[in-house]
């Protein structure tokens, strides 16, 4: 990925970083050394640079998987996916089953994770479908997007979750009494005991160490998590102690989050973002804020401009939910733009896109400032003025590309029709324009993996087969720069890696066929054996 040197033979590498890459007989000029073979026939490209991932990556396998699509567990483990209403609920059933067997109290919820409704195109799975689980005991069952989740009538009852309540997002059967599903974090965080065996599950030691070795499994050596949170003293003390420590096998750059709950205000956060550069190591990144201001588009909860949702479900209001309220945003942007941060703000709507962009604009009238590099993350509806206003501007976009594969068939049907669904993820236009671009997986939304990722940005290939939008793909090089130097660009670390080039640290991910040389249709089947971190080799441990 160095265009002045894009080939080699060999890499020559010392004390975790590159001294050449080129011929094995140029490169032992550099002195003494030991030749190291374990690679060859295999290939070395830059590891792997994940910008918009999550660390519940690794922590949600601490609960049984309800997802409609077969995932790999961190340890290579194969979940099969839950095809139908009655395969979630078979599988809830023995989870249930277990529980009760081991002497689990009926007060514990169960919590479930991965399932997404749209997939089952005759009905949407509601509480009555969950009290098939159980009568006694509270199930909570998280939605893939974390956007919603469904519950059953246990646990509404439990929670006291009824029709008077005002919060927003509590969805209503046609009786006018909540349906069990539960849309967006102000109504999820009704269901209490629940979300706090959720989000305690992603806040342990071993969820971090997890999420490392999925990343490693999947030739990632740089991974962003963009739910980081308030980052407290203790939980920046957890992530030094894992990322720091020689075995874990990837950097990672932590945002500071401003949705999450805690003790400071959203404007406070500026603050103790800026703050939190200085607590930065070689392995470990902060300075990076992120903003969420809309929400799903399968969920219907994203934000989209007219003429809004194609075949929303029954009841819905017509347009998605602002998580931050849209007269806020300028005040909020410019008070991270002015420390000196680089803000990535989730917008899955073109309507949300819209208001980021206004604020950046605001942002740089009143606090002029090069080289910010604020990121439109998701970027699904973005239109073609959005992007020419962004490239003007200076941003950058993080292109959730997965979609096209996993949602793309249900957005060509039931969320936003044939027309946008063609122009979703629209990576060649952000090309064409001259808008700075990564594409990510989102994980654990979808699989954390590049290759999937760049093929689905080359391929456009939904889960039916059908070509979305052909006039969006992109190249194989464009796709594997967008997953090396542009994810580097955007977490302002490509003078350290995103190449293999002298000076960068040796982070390598190590493959066993050329994606340049594969047909492009099997981009995503090629084999990952590991990753090289720092010199040090990390050996995968998928199958």
């Amino acid at each position: 990925m160095n265009p002045a040197n894009p080939f080699g033979t060999a890499v020559a590498v010392r004390d975790g970083r590159v001294l050449g890459v080129g011929r094995a007989e140029e490169l032992a000029e550099w002195g003494e050394h030991t030749l190291d073979e374990r690679f060859a026939g295999l290939v070395l490209m830059p590891g792997f640079v994940e910008a918009h991932s999550h660390s519940a990556a690794g922590a949600m396998w601490a609960m049984p998987y309800v997802g409609y699509f077969d995932r790999t567990a961190p340890d290579g483990e194969v979940w099969q996916g839950c095809r139908s209403i009655d395969d979630v609920i078979a599988r809830l059933r023995s989870i249930e089953e277990q529980m009760s067997a081991a002497g689990a109290d009926d007060a514990e919820p169960l919590v479930a994770w991965g399932l997404d409704p749209i997939y089952f195109a005759d009905e949407r799975m509601y509480a009555h479908h969950l009290d098939e689980v159980s009568s006694v005991r509270p199930v909570y069952v998280q939605h893939a997007s974390f956007h919603l989740a469904t519950v059953n009538s246990v646990l509404l009852e439990r929670e006291s979750i009824t029709s008077d309540i005002q919060t927003p997002g509590v969805d209503l059967g046609p009786d006018g009494e909540p349906n069990g599903e539960l849309q967006e974090r102000p109504a999820m965080a009704l269901a209490v005991d629940a979300t706090a065996k959720l989000y305690g599950s992603m806040e342990t030691d071993e969820a971090l160490w997890a999420y490392g070795h999925v990343a490693r499994n999947a030739g990632h050596t740089t991974i962003a998590d963009m739910g980081g949170g308030q980052l407290p003293d203790e939980r920046v003390a957890q992530w030094r102690r894992v990322v720091d420590h020689p075995d874990f096998p990837a950097r990672a750059s932590v945002t500071v989050s401003t949705n999450r709950a805690g003790p400071l205000g959203r404007l406070d956060l500026a603050g103790r973002a800026a703050q939190l550069r200085n607590e930065s190591s070689e392995k470990l990144r902060f300075g990076v804020v992120k903003i969420t201001l809309d929400g799903s588009i399968q969920g219907f909860t994203a934000r989209v401009s007219s003429p809004h949702y194609y075949k929303p479900p029954p009841g819905h209001p017509g347009n998605g939910m602002w998580l931050i309220a849209p007269d806020q945003m300028a005040e909020l942007v410019l008070s991270y733009h002015r420390l000196g941060l680089t803000i990535h703000c989730h917008c899955n709507g073109d309507e949300a896109t819209e208001v980021f962009i206004d604020a950046v604009e605001s942002a740089l009238e009143a606090h002029p400032r090069w080289d910010h590099r604020h990121t439109v993350q998701h970027c699904q509806l973005t239109t073609t003025a959005q992007y020419r206003r962004m490239a003007a501007l200076g941003m950058c976009a993080n292109i959730f590309s997965n979609h096209i594969f996993h949602w793309g068939d249900q957005h060509r049907d039931l969320t936003v029709g044939p027309e946008r669904a063609r122009g979703m993820d629209a990576c060649a236009t952000a090309s064409r324009l001259g808008v700075p671009f990564s594409i990510h997986s989102d994980a654990a939304v979808t699989p954390l993996g590049h290759l999937h990722v760049a093929w689905c940005a080359v391929n456009r290939i939904t889960a039916s087969g059908d070509v979305l939008g052909d006039q969006e793909r992109i190249s194989v090089p464009e796709a594997l720069h967008a997953i090396t130097l542009g994810a580097a660009w955007q977490l302002k670390m490509d003078h350290e890696i995103g190449s293999i080039e002298a000076g960068k640290f040796a982070d390598f991910a190590v493959l066993h066929d050329d994606p340049l040389t594969v047909d492009p249709a099997r981009l995503k089947d090629i084999g990952v054996w590991g990753t090289v971190l720092g010199g040090r080799p990390h050996p995968s441990s998928a199958p």
